[in-house]
């Protein structure tokens, strides 16, 4: 809508007094952004005086009559310039819900809403408008004061609408968390909401619930504080490498590598939107969430029903329907069948010669073997983007879709990799600390009270280190907990075991290294007893496992023996044996998962939280 202005004045004749300068605006959208007031370390008593423009999303609204003390609960009142047709039930509805059943017995109407007189000018006298808003730049809100005069007709400002509005920073008479608010001249823009079906009205709303709407949650200041320790991680982990001398390469997302692994990627492919026309691509798009499992399960069910009714000798109609209706159930799943067939064929009836790439390719799992070849000639390197992975689980722990920070050093061997990566998720929690202060206390607040501390606790001191032998020997030894997961040689630990490691017995961070041959890639540095591989894992206390890394494997014969013993499809990793054969040098590299660090950093539990838009097995919004 287009932005409109009001102007308000003390009724006086006399000039007004000059104001100091107004405070620096940013320089693309002439806005003051609220960190710039708010996050200073006087808490903005240093504007005071300086008139500003700020805009930002109204998260409560208060009102107060110019007849009560500044000191006192501010009472709802209507207000003087609404809208004509608004009712005294209404403004009662809309601003105070557990006024709604009062407001009924007043209008003289139980448990139905009163109809609106014609035109009923409003009786109240003035009033000032309290407003907290807040602008995403930090995770504090500004209190915007307003006079009741200066409303716009036929728009109320409620939760969750959007203000542009120019004042000047005054001091809050009886400061307690802040110490300065805005007292508003003009209002430049109102972006009203629809009261009735925003979602974010409640002051606390659960992150679950949030999920449901991924395009209004980061309004609500934790997943705004998430976001911005999100962006705090991936800023350092540019600086980090940089300043160390790496080169930033931007590596594939679409890729002809499998790793041996085709159950764990999701393949692209234009063979199946073009090779069934419309009506078998409609035919697709109809049943495309339809689980047949529960079809089938239905017919079980119903099944037994007719059974009861037979033995019960109900009567003959009510036996009948329910026959009638399991033989169309029957008949449904059939038919279902046969279009599942006929319009999802396999990979392997697949001819991928007339598809978009003339192969097979995927959404890559990881960036760690295209990093190679550039670390082969440009000796450090590193990237920060997606990974996909289509893990069937359900577990709060797990996405289709995440984002890694992925290096690799040439001239390496694994020890040289585990201090590099240790002093990388050393440097994000430091950074965390000394720069993102305010956010953390937020979190600390609404979502998990020892996060600070557990990160004061990564960067106090160095991470204790164990051989994977070492970490079996200990869990063996442990009488006063039971596992469900086995302990023994050649099995991967569990999320409880590591947790046991991190969380109760070392309570930091724990590197685990030399794994079995058998639990890691084709790609690792096999060791010289054959047994054990040059692999390492960062174990991270509360989310588990935040690095994965290794020294890679660079003498050929080794390689190329390795990818035969897994049955690797050869022509595939070519490239891949020439990096051993012109030039081969020593070499590590790891990837650490953005999304677990941001859920080391707030205690989030599901990870679903950590991550703007989540992408998991049957949720894809937006």
């Amino acid at each position: 809508m287009a932005s409109r202005e009001t102007t308000v004045s003390d009724g006086s004749n006399q000039p007004e007094a000059p104001l100091p300068p107004a405070a620096e605006p940013s320089k693309y959208s002439k806005t003051t952004a609220l960190k710039s007031i708010l996050n200073r370390d006087d808490k903005g008593q240093g504007l005071v005086g300086r008139r500003v423009v700020v805009g930002g999303w109204v998260n409560s609204r208060k009102e107060r009559a110019e007849s009560d003390a500044p000191g006192q609960l501010p009472a709802p009142r209507a207000a003087a310039a609404q809208s004509q047709d608004v009712s005294c039930y209404d403004l009662l509805v809309q601003r105070v819900p557990f006024l709604r059943p009062i407001a009924r017995i007043l209008v003289g109407v139980i448990g139905a809403q009163p109809e609106k007189p014609a035109a009923s000018p409003a009786k109240e006298g003035p009033f000032t408008v309290y407003l907290r808003i807040n602008d995403g730049s930090c995770s504090s809100n500004l209190q915007v004061v307003m006079d009741s005069s200066m409303s716009l007709p036929g728009q109320v400002i409620t939760v969750g609408t959007c203000i542009l509005v120019q004042g000047v920073l005054q001091k809050i008479l009886a400061p307690k968390k802040h110490v300065v608010e805005l007292r508003v001249e003009k209002i430049l823009h109102v972006g009203v909401v629809d009261v009735k079906s925003y979602p974010l009205t409640k002051s606390r709303i659960s992150l679950e619930s949030l999920r449901d709407h991924p395009h209004l949650r980061p309004r609500s200041i934790a997943v705004g504080s998430v976001t911005r320790i999100c962006s705090n991680l991936i800023y350092t982990g540019h600086g980090f490498f940089q300043k160390k001398g790496f080169i930033h390469v931007q590596t594939p997302i679409i890729t002809s590598m499998n790793a041996g692994n085709h159950g764990k990627m999701f393949q692209v492919t234009t063979l199946l939107s073009n090779s069934g026309g419309k009506d078998k691509s409609a035919a697709v798009h109809e049943h495309e969430g339809v689980d047949l499992e529960a079809f089938r399960a239905s017919i079980r069910e119903k099944s037994k029903r007719i059974d009861e009714l037979r033995r019960s000798d109900s009567n003959k109609e009510a036996l009948s329907a329910a026959e009638q209706d399991l033989q169309r159930s029957k008949e449904l799943v059939v038919m279902l069948e046969k279009q599942q067939q006929s319009t999802a064929p396999s990979a392997g009836e697949m001819d991928f010669s007339n598809d978009f790439f003339s192969r097979p390719v995927y959404l890559s799992a990881s960036a760690g073997l295209h990093l190679e070849s550039y670390a082969c000639a440009l000796s450090s390197v590193y990237t920060i983007g997606p990974v996909f992975e289509t893990d069937e689980s359900k577990s709060a722990a797990k996405l289709a879709e995440r984002w890694m920070i992925e290096a690799e050093l040439a001239f390496t061997e694994l020890q040289d990799v585990m201090n590099c990566a240790e002093d990388l998720v050393q440097s994000l929690c430091y950074s965390l600390l000394e720069t993102a202060g305010n956010d953390l206390k937020c979190v600390s607040k609404q979502i998990e009270k020892n996060c600070i501390k557990r990160l004061k606790s990564i960067v106090s001191g160095s991470f204790a280190r164990i051989t994977y032998s070492e970490a079996l020997n200990i869990l063996n030894q442990v009488k006063d907990k039971s596992f469900l997961s086995k302990v023994g040689w050649g099995n991967t630990l569990s999320e409880e075991q590591e947790s046991y490691l991190a969380d109760e017995l070392y309570k930091r961070p724990v590197i685990v290294h030399e794994y079995p041959k058998g639990v890691k890639p084709f790609y690792v540095r096999v060791s010289d007893d054959g047994r054990t591989v040059s692999a390492f894992d960062i174990i991270a206390p509360k989310v588990g496992v935040v690095v994965r890394g290794s020294q890679k494997e660079e003498r050929m014969d080794v390689i190329i023996k390795r990818i035969q013993e897994l049955g690797l499809p050869h022509e595939q990793y070519e490239w891949y044996i020439d990096l051993r054969k012109h030039g081969s040098v020593k070499r590590s590299g790891f990837s650490l998962d953005i999304e677990k660090m941001v859920m080391t950093a707030t205690g989030l539990a599901d990870v679903k939280d950590a991550i703007p838009f989540p992408r998991v097995r049957g949720h894809a919004k937006l």
